[in-house]
């Protein structure tokens, strides 16, 4: 029987004048020019941004209907429309939050942020135990990481732009320089070393990773891939998990907010956790629904394998 031939691995080019990574390169600069505005100026400038990109980005904008309409059946089409614009303001709003958190200065500590729920991760690394901190794609993560108390230590977990190396490395020098530190979603062990050490890992599994290791469980009431490393991660290392989450409040100010342990965490049967996972991220969602990432295929696998919910 013939042996099948590995896939040879693609190399990409690093340096950012090299003709593949221009559009990195402006992409990276242009975060850098927007972060020298001020803050406020910033802000209008994104949401001017997303109001544009609405109008111009047809297939991003598709999906978000989509997910609106699997996810909020109740609201009505207009509702959901209106949720769609302010979703795209607020990815706007989002890219200058992100060059702000990556290249901003001192201004940034001038941005107005609330922290809420502290004591809950106090508790669990008093307690001795490892954390993993439970969160969702909202769009102010980036700000908000970079808000963080500087005497509460973070490791994000994350997922490599392979194909952009330009974009990929301003991304992990940004974050290692507003966190602790920042480790692939692929490496398990990493992620296991970094909880034995007692430090906290930022932990979201609310995307559509592919079938491998994924069950399908509730998002909205909708079948989900949803990857089971955050029971696997909380088993092997014995950890406590604390939800945390990022919003942008009505009067401008962002909150950061710690929610109590889980209880019975992980409970044995892998499609219970990711249900639970998935209910408490849906109930973030759900008090600012426009402030998430819509414009993700979330619902792209299902369980049989020939059904689609997207166009």
């Amino acid at each position: 029987m013939a042996k099948r031939k590995r896939k040879k691995r693609q190399h990409y080019p690093e340096h950012p004048a090299h003709p593949h990574n221009w559009s990195q390169t402006v992409t990276v600069t242009a975060l850098w020019l927007l972060a020298r505005l001020p803050y406020q100026a910033g802000f209008v400038v994104g949401g001017a941004l997303g109001g544009l990109g609405y109008y111009l980005a047809r297939e991003r904008r598709a999906i978000a209907r989509r997910n609106l309409e699997l996810c909020f059946p109740e609201k009505s089409a207009m509702e959901r429309e209106a949720l769609v614009r302010e979703n795209f303001r607020a990815t706007g709003r989002s890219v200058v939050e992100t060059a702000l958190a990556w290249f901003g200065g001192p201004q940034v500590e001038r941005i107005p942020v609330e922290i809420r729920g502290e004591e809950h991760i106090r508790q669990a690394l008093e307690s001795g135990s490892p954390v993993i901190a439970l969160s969702g794609h909202f769009l102010s993560v980036e700000l908000c990481a970079r808000r963080l108390p500087d005497d509460l230590p973070m490791v994000a977990m994350y997922k490599p732009m392979n194909k952009k190396k330009v974009m990929d490395r301003a991304m992990l020098n940004a974050r290692r320089r507003n966190v602790t530190d920042a480790v692939s979603k692929d490496d398990m062990r990493g992620l296991l070393r970094t909880l034995k050490k007692g430090l906290p890992v930022w932990y979201a599994g609310d995307q559509d990773y592919g079938r491998k290791h994924s069950v399908f469980a509730p998002f909205f009431g909708v079948p989900a891939a949803t990857i089971t490393a955050l029971s696997r991660l909380a088993k092997m290392s014995k950890a406590t998990v604390v939800p945390l989450f990022f919003f942008r409040q009505a009067d401008g100010s962002y909150l950061i907010e710690f929610q109590p342990a889980l209880e019975g965490f992980p409970s044995g049967d892998d499609i219970e956790d990711a249900t639970r996972m998935n209910r408490i991220v849906e109930q973030a969602v759900r008090r600012y629904p426009e402030q998430y990432l819509w414009m993700h295929r979330r619902f792209k696998r299902q369980e049989s394998r020939g059904t689609t919910l997207y166009d």
